[in-house]
């Protein structure tokens, strides 16, 4: 089948060859096209340009979209999420606006350990049908690849739980997902004092049944103060490795201890939040094969620091965006917003955004041959918006919703928000 988008006022992330990732000054450059088209066959782009070199509508071209007033580009890659949840933590939400801090609320028995203990306590179907409301939710708001994590199980049982209800939304869904397996979230209360104990059940039990069972291509670590130390965390990695599972690491939220060059070691393909960088970290982070992924509607939702941005583009380092939608610190998956806020809070300009949002998302869950810009023979997912100023207007106006149509894989979706 062919699909038509025509007229279409700016095309954008328009590159003939395919890169994997952009870098310092040149995230500055979003490369587009005026007035242009797009054309789709099945699941792949198969050509765009100039209106003035658009195919004829003839009968080999089975639907067209007028796009006129419209902008055009490839849909969202989220490389950080925690779709896959029970439940909600709405309380927390209460109590840290009455003045609790993340720590105080996790010693007390909430945040991770909280949503683990309703997972434990949910069924596998139920989780699938909590979870795919969310999956539905961010396809109708431009996302077309996610990466989403295990790490609210915290047994073998349900963290194999999680892993099943993700592959059944990658099988059920168009969008695209790859898996991350988090057992090291957090330490569940009966390992407090034995922190060893769980991570030999991570390493010789989960993830031996994880790769039985083909459920994850990541691997995913709390590097932080208070919960994996740098040790633990290369411990993790290393059993990954074995299994042929690439680590993306969560690092540097709270606390900056050396964990960002331990994860360079070990060649991971993101380290994210990032929300205190060191010029030690930058210097690491420089020439290596690890994508840096800020995370800035965290930052938002429970008021820390947002990711040095500019500093590390000043520095000639990449940088990827995503939303760390999850049902504590940031209960959103809109990645229009995530733009908007790393162009508010983290002084971006739009098209350093875009571009850290489409092209270097897909690098940080891996999907580069496929997604991330409007390249022939890539998918054809592809965003159309409502009629806009101009893509400027995505970031500008960050409460309105600027999606007009979401195509996946050459497929219009049903999703409406």
């Amino acid at each position: 089948m062919k699909i038509l988008i025509k007229n279409i006022k700016e095309l954008l992330q328009t590159r003939a060859t395919s890169v994997d990732m952009i870098s310092g000054s040149d995230m500055k450059i979003l490369p587009k096209i005026d007035n242009a088209f797009l054309l789709i066959e099945d699941e792949l782009i198969l050509d765009y340009g100039s209106m003035a070199d658009c195919p004829k509508e003839d009968d080999s071209i089975q639907e067209v979209i007028d796009a006129q007033g419209c902008v055009v580009l490839p849909t969202w890659v989220d490389s950080h999420t925690h779709l896959v949840y029970a439940g909600n933590r709405t309380l927390e939400f209460v109590d840290r606006i009455n003045g609790l801090s993340y720590e105080e609320i996790f010693n007390r028995g909430g945040g991770i350990l909280n949503s683990a203990k309703k997972l434990q306590e949910t069924s596998e179907t139920d989780l699938y049908e909590q979870s795919k409301v969310r999956v539905e939710e961010v396809i109708a708001q431009g996302t077309g690849a996610v990466e989403i994590k295990s790490g609210y199980g915290l047994t073998v049982e349900a963290e194999l739980k999680m892993l099943r209800v993700i592959k059944r939304l990658k099988e059920n869904y168009p969008i695209a997902i790859k898996a991350t397996f988090l057992g090291a979230h957090a330490f569940p209360s009966e390992y407090k004092d034995n922190h060893t104990a769980y991570i030999d059940l991570i390493v010789n039990e989960m993830i031996p049944a994880i790769a039985k069972e083909n459920l994850a291509e990541y691997i995913d670590a709390f590097l932080e103060t208070g919960y994996f130390s740098v040790e633990e965390t290369e411990r993790i990695m290393e059993a990954g490795k074995q299994y042929g599972l690439r680590a993306k690491i969560h690092v540097n939220q709270f606390t900056a201890i050396d964990g960002i060059a331990a994860c360079v070691k070990h060649d991971a393909l993101s380290v994210d939040h990032l929300e205190i960088v060191t010029d030690e970290d930058i210097e690491v982070l420089k020439n290596s094969n690890t994508m840096p992924v800020a995370l800035p509607t965290c930052s938002f939702f429970i008021s820390i620091p947002y990711t040095p941005a500019k500093k590390m583009l000043a520095a000639g380092l990449p940088l990827a965006l995503a939303s760390d939608s999850n049902p504590g610190t940031t209960p959103s998956g809109n990645m229009n917003f995530v733009v908007a806020t790393a162009c508010i809070k983290m002084k971006l300009t739009p098209e350093e955004a875009i571009n850290a949002a489409t092209i270097n998302g897909a690098y940080a869950m891996g999907v580069s041959a496929t997604h991330g810009s409007i390249t022939k023979g890539k998918k054809a997912s592809v965003i159309i918006t409502k009629p806009l100023h101009s893509f400027y207007e995505i970031p500008y106006a960050f409460a309105s919703n600027p999606i007009g149509t979401v195509i996946l894989n050459g497929q219009i979706q049903p999703y409406k928000n």
